[in-house]
């Protein structure tokens, strides 16, 4: 099994989590995907990664559901758009990041459905006013926090 590739067993709905890093940028992210329905959600896609991010959706036969954004900043040219043109998602960013093209605008205490898990979205300003954490319980709790928290720079 790839490494990378880690299947999370909640007993009863088996998760997919996969972790993708764009050198370039040094960027991650994140592919989380539900086994039993096959939905699934990119949070912080590259857009010079859409190609690599579609293939991987492709080959595990998920349908994404929705891309999610941490938050905007010139550090983070998105993929967002080119994957909901492309796979026919819908982009989520924070009610205070001044984006308007996104489809939806969350804040604190949204829930976002995705097969038969959830994405709770938390508002953590401090990097941008936008910034957003999202919470995904499993068997373990998943907090993606893009770059409120560095990985392994804290």
């Amino acid at each position: 099994m790839d490494p990378a590739l880690v299947k999370l067993d909640t007993t009863e709905h088996p998760m997919i989590f996969r972790q993708l890093f764009d050198r370039d940028t040094s960027t991650y992210t994140y592919l989380i995907g539900d086994e039993t329905t096959g939905q699934a959600v990119l949070i912080d896609p590259v857009l010079e990664q859409v190609e690599r991010d579609a293939r991987l959706i492709e080959e595990l036969s998920l349908q994404l559901v929705y891309t999610l954004e941490t938050h905007v900043h010139a550090d983070h040219v998105t993929g967002s758009g080119a994957l909901r043109d492309r796979l026919g998602s819908r982009s989520v960013v924070s009610v205070r990041s001044g984006a308007q093209c996104a489809d939806t605008h969350v804040d604190t205490g949204d829930r976002l459905q995705f097969g038969t898990h959830t994405v709770e979205v938390h508002a953590t300003p401090g990097h941008t006013d936008g910034c957003l954490t999202y919470v995904v319980r499993a068997q373990r709790v998943m907090a993606f926090t893009g770059d409120a928290i560095l990985v392994r720079g804290c």
